[in-house]
């Protein structure tokens, strides 16, 4: 297949006329993002089953009749793993495209495990191993090479052979409307939002904290956050979430204290020192905003624990009747909180069809385990209708 160079205004015209004639298309882009805090867009490749074209941003000046197609609503977008794309066209358009269809999400509906790689998709639909020379090629630098371009054009040329196998084997399991609120749910622009006062709850350790040091980690996160997007600096080139934490806990409040702060950067110290120390002494006086988990679930009784016993092994054995991995339809945790009452992937989509109403409406009498040696049914209870749903 001859693949399509994009890197003037005309040959983007005539791209975006051959993308309104078609219903879904497969996107892949390279970016780079380890010497920025936004993800530097460098190359956006896009293919059907008849044509394959590699867009080279760094080359036009505007992509705005591309997105108008891109983002035509009546288009299927095709991708694996398209959270970091869409931030890309986050980024650049301030909106989401829809609909969406992620082999990484579909992927477990026909037995592979949770978010499984690229890689592993192509070999087990294709039988083909990819190239990987040019993994860690800088796609910012011009000119492109033939390898190179041929590189990322492959992966849209096998995305699409992909979607199409996936969607045939969907098809026939009648799995394939399973997914739409799994996809709908990437359409969130809140997943694509860099929003620095939210910057603190991604630093693993923060759970540990408490009180003082708890605000203080929220004040050094929203500045670190704030100062690298000013910056276009990745935020641990400012300094690293370990000593954040560190800071936290030793809670420096002058330039002598803060610089015999082990591991500490002297750069940092003049640069930043400072700004920090005033931060830090604030937020000693400032209340905390309370960790999400700062509730705690109940402690469960035996009784509690035999019901989720049961609750797993019915989803264990839906899991195994449809040829699925148990963790992928749920885990403990999400049948803790069907059990508490909570929010959960069990109460949406496929997952309920498949097995959240049976739980719930055992939980709640409407059906009942009857058991034998060799068989495990889940039968009506009294007055409820319906025929018997047995678990070979």
């Amino acid at each position: 297949m001859t693949i399509q160079y994009i890197d003037n205004e005309e040959k983007l015209y005539a791209l975006c006329h051959q993308i309104s004639l078609v219903s879904w298309i497969a996107i892949d882009t390279e970016f780079l993002r380890e010497k920025t805090y936004y993800p530097k867009f460098c190359l956006l490749q896009v293919a059907t089953p008849d044509w394959v074209a590699c867009v080279d941003p760094l080359q036009l000046n505007d992509l705005s009749p591309l997105f108008e197609q891109l983002y035509r609503p009546d288009l299927t977008k095709v991708l694996h793993s398209c959270r970091q794309d869409f931030e890309i066209f986050f980024q650049i358009t301030g909106k989401v495209p829809q609909p969406v269809f992620d082999t990484q999400i579909a992927a477990p509906l026909l037995g592979f495990q949770e978010n499984p790689g690229y890689a592993m998709l192509v070999s087990s639909f294709l039988n083909v191993n990819l190239n990987k020379a040019h993994t860690r090629t800088d796609w910012s630098e011009r000119p492109l090479s033939e390898a190179q371009i041929k590189y990322a054009a492959d992966d849209v040329i096998y995305l699409c052979q992909i979607y199409q196998i996936m969607c045939e084997k969907l098809d026939d399991l009648g799995r394939l409307q399973w997914l739409e609120d799994d996809f709908k749910a990437l359409e969130n622009p809140g997943l694509y939002q860099l929003e620095p006062k939210n910057a603190w709850l991604r630093i693993k350790g923060k759970n540990k904290l408490t009180g003082r040091q708890l605000s203080i980690i929220q004040a050094l996160s929203l500045w670190r956050e704030e100062t690298a997007q000013d910056m276009d600096k990745p935020r641990n080139w400012l300094i690293r979430d370990e000593m954040l934490l560190e800071l936290a806990k030793l809670q420096p409040t002058h330039l002598g204290e803060l610089a015999k702060v082990r591991n500490i950067n002297s750069s940092f110290v003049g640069r930043h020192g400072k700004k920090t120390c005033a931060l830090i002494a604030q937020a000693r006086e400032q209340s905390p905003i309370p960790l999400h988990d700062d509730k705690r679930p109940p402690k469960k009784s035996q009784q509690q624990e035999a019901v989720l016993d049961v609750m797993t092994a019915v989803v264990r054995i839906r899991a195994e009747e449809n040829a699925l991995n148990p963790v992928i339809l749920a885990t403990r945790k999400d049948l803790e909180k069907l059990l508490f009452g909570e929010e959960n992937v069990l109460l949406k989509g496929w997952r309920y069809s498949m097995v959240g109403k049976e739980i719930l409406d055992l939980l709640e009498g409407r059906r009942h385990l009857a058991l034998s040696f060799d068989d495990v049914a889940v039968i009506p209870g009294r007055g409820s209708g319906g025929d018997v749903n047995s678990i070979p």
